[in-house]
């Protein structure tokens, strides 16, 4: 049974991340917060990449021996347990990839340049992260779609109206993030992939930064596409998951051409392998979807609904206690948001503040956080992120505080 927020031991969940003990700049204790741009790593995880190698490295599916036998049985294990985690159908729906941005630009050609014709129209937002913006602009330049673009209030949440008034016949695909990486916004994706179905459209959601924070279910949220990366849930770098619907996925053509993805190969033509192996050409990475497996077994030890639940009290009191800070302004204020706050301050270019909070051993993010448009909405060209996982503490976020106070008055001090 997984433990109530208010039980929720963080002590004891941070000395699973030994990254999380060591000192940095001059012996000061490492707060990070930056997950939103990668999380750490427990030390389950960490293992699990040497006994791979240690024990059982080999390439998948081609081969009879027993080391061949036993990675590709962890393999196919690793893409259950991804099926299960999500509630997929089966399996056969997980694309393995290595993260949200060529999940999304597997989509994008695969599906994309068979289905999408000059005409037709693909709606995603103002708020996306770049990821989920470039491929459909370079779909809609390639076959004479037309990209379709839904704003956001200044609050940071989405205009909904907007997006209703943007479906019509010629609508075949809403692309939209479920949690905003700048804005925290969570976005209701349930009631938009409702209205696109009902428009005879599809819906795909680039799950970056809730699959990490948040019970997901494919089912639920009853979108035709989820993309996801390893990294940001506590797995390895560079590995990642396509869920695609299943009639959806056999009607798609292959995204690349090689080894694996094929049944037969004659020399004018070839036929595909069946799903999901038809998408997934050449040695993938096989040690990653193996820890990506374990990464998911570590999350289910800690509880996926306990983690989320702290991860929005810390939240609250993150926002709270920045608040605090004179001439700090936050970027977004969605009643349902998840731990990537994003924020100025009067007089100071979010670089410096980051350098500055760097000195004090804390790590946030700063810049345009791939998403020109968004910060170009409130007429800026960077911002600075605290973003938070369920390993963080309240007090780390009073250490930043502290740090902020003395970059404001640094950079105030004629005020």
């Amino acid at each position: 049974m997984e433990k109530s927020s208010s039980t929720f031991d963080v002590q004891k969940i941070r000395r699973d991340f030994p990254i999380l003990t060591q000192t940095v700049r001059d012996g000061k204790p490492l707060i990070y917060l930056d997950s939103a741009a990668t999380s750490q790593k427990p030390q389950m995880v960490i293992d699990a990449l040497s006994t791979y190698y240690e024990t059982h490295n080999a390439n998948v599916h081609r081969g009879i021996h027993h080391l061949a036998e036993l990675a590709t049985e962890k393999f196919e294990e690793a893409r259950r347990k991804i099926a299960a985690f999500i509630g997929a159908q089966n399996e056969n729906c997980i694309v393995f990839t290595r993260g949200t941005t060529e999940g999304i630009n597997l989509v994008a050609n695969a599906w994309g340049r068979k289905f999408i014709k000059a005409g037709d129209e693909i709606v995603t937002s103002e708020m996306e992260h770049h990821s989920n913006l470039v491929p459909w602009q370079l779909l809609c330049a390639a076959t004479g779609a037309t990209l379709k673009i839904i704003p956001f209030h200044d609050d940071g949440t989405l205009d909904i109206e907007a997006y209703h008034r943007l479906l019509n016949p010629k609508v075949k695909l809403v692309a939209i993030t479920q949690q905003s990486n700048v804005l925290g916004t969570i976005n209701p994706v349930t009631e938009i992939a409702k209205a696109v179905h009902a428009a005879g459209a599809k819906v795909l959601v680039d799950g970056a930064q809730s699959v990490s924070h948040m019970p997901v279910n494919v089912r639920d949220l009853d979108c035709d596409f989820l993309a996801f990366s390893g990294h940001k849930m506590c797995g390895p770098t560079g590995i990642g998951a396509l869920y695609i619907r299943e009639e959806i996925a056999e009607a798609m053509d292959p995204f690349m051409g090689g080894g694996e993805m094929i049944s037969k190969v004659m020399l004018d033509h070839s036929t595909w392998a069946e799903i999901p192996h038809k998408f997934e050409a050449g040695t993938p990475d096989i040690s990653g979807a193996i820890v990506l497996g374990v990464a998911i077994d570590y999350l289910k030890l800690v509880g996926v609904d306990a983690a989320h639940a702290y991860e929005t009290e810390l939240t609250k009191y993150a926002i709270t206690k920045l608040e605090t800070v004179p001439t700090l302004r936050i970027y977004g204020r969605a009643p349902e948001r998840g731990g990537a706050i994003s924020f100025s301050i009067d007089g100071a270019h979010p670089h410096d503040i980051s350098h500055f909070v760097d000195k004090d051993g804390i790590a946030i993010r700063a810049g345009h956080m791939c998403a020109q448009p968004l910060l170009r909405r409130y007429g800026l060209n960077a911002l600075s992120r605290a973003s938070l996982c369920f390993y963080n503490t309240r007090e780390e976020f009073d250490a930043l505080v502290v740090s902020l106070e003395k970059v404001r008055r640094f950079f105030n001090r004629g005020n």
